[in-house]
C-alpha cells in the first residue's frame, strides 16, 4: 500500500517512484487531484481516495500541471472511472488531447543520462502506453480555482513545457510548482526541474515562484515536499547551475 501523507489541511501526497500525486479535499465533499502519475497509476490513486473515505464519483477535478507522461499519464483512466473534469494550462492542451506533437526537451548531457535511465526503467516496468484525454478547462495566467477550500491562483510558468502551470494557495501559504522546482531528500536541496523545452524560460519561471511572498510549503512532483521555510530554501537555490 502506498503511503498517503497529509501535507496540509485537506492536502495529501501520494508518492510514486516518478511523479507524485496530490489529493485535495473540496468543500462539496468531493476531491481534486493534482497530476496523475505515469500510465497505470489510476488504481493506486483510487485506492488512496478510498482510504480518505471517498468514492470514485467524488473525484471532481484532475488538475494537470503540464503535459508530460508522468503527470497526465493516468488522467484518461481516472476520467473513465470517475467522470472528473480535466483542467490544464491552455498552451499544453493540444499535447494532452493528442492533437499536436509535444515539443522535445533540450537536454544537457546530465539530463540525457537521467532521461535514458528513466526510459529504461519504464521499459523494464512495462508501463502501459499513454492515452490522451480531453481537457475540459483551459487555464490561463490569473485564473482562480474558486471551488477549492480557499481561492487558488493559477500561475503560467512556461519553460518546462509551453503551458506549465503552478497553483498558489496564499491563505495556506502552499504552492504546487509542477516540474519547475524539484528537491532532494527532506526537501532541503532545491533544483530546477530537468527536461525543459526552454531552459532560460524555465529558470525565469523558477525565479518567479521563488519570489512569491506567501509560500511556506512546496508540493513538488519529484523529491520531498518543502515543509516550512520555503522562501529561504528557494532563495538559496542556483537553478542556473543545475544539470550542467
Amino acid at each position: 500500500m502506498d503511503t498517503l501523507t497529509e501535507i496540509a489541511s485537506a492536502v495529501w501526497q501520494l508518492p510514486f517512484p516518478v511523479g507524485h500525486v496530490y489529493v485535495v479535499a473540496l468543500p462539496d465533499d468531493g476531491y481534486a487531484v493534482v497530476d496523475t502519475g505515469i500510465p497505470g497509476s489510476a488504481p493506486a490513486i483510487l485506492d488512496a481516495l478510498a482510504r480518505l473515505g471517498g468514492r470514485p464519483d467524488q473525484l471532481r477535478q484532475i488538475v494537470l500541471t503540464h503535459s508530460h507522461i508522468d503527470h497526465m499519464g493516468s488522467a484518461a483512466d481516472l476520467v473513465a472511472a470517475t467522470g472528473a473534469r480535466v483542467l490544464a494550462g491552455a498552451p499544453d492542451v493540444p499535447y494532452i488531447r493528442g492533437t499536436a506533437p509535444e515539443p522535445a526537451a533540450a537536454l544537457t548531457a546530465a539530463e540525457q543520462t537521467l532521461h535514458d535511465g528513466i526510459m529504461a526503467n519504464f521499459a523494464t516496468a512495462e508501463v502501459p502506453p499513454l492515452r490522451h484525454v480531453e481537457v475540459d478547462v483551459a487555464l490561463q495566467e490569473g485564473d482562480t480555482l474558486d471551488d477549492w477550500p480557499e481561492p487558488v491562483r493559477v500561475l503560467h510558468v512556461p519553460g518546462h513545457t509551453p503551458g506549465g502551470i503552478a497553483l498558489h494557495l496564499p491563505e495556506s501559504r502552499l504552492l504546487f510548482p509542477g516540474d519547475i522546482i524539484g528537491t532532494g531528500p527532506g526537501g532541503t536541496h532545491v533544483v530546477l526541474g530537468p527536461f525543459n523545452v526552454d531552459r532560460e524560460t524555465a529558470i525565469a519561471s523558477f525565479r518567479r515562484l521563488a519570489a512569491l511572498d506567501d509560500v511556506d510549503t512546496v508540493c513538488v512532483s519529484h523529491g520531498d515536499p518543502i515543509r516550512g521555510g520555503a522562501r529561504a530554501v528557494l532563495a538559496a537555490a542556483t537553478p542556473e547551475k543545475d544539470w550542467r
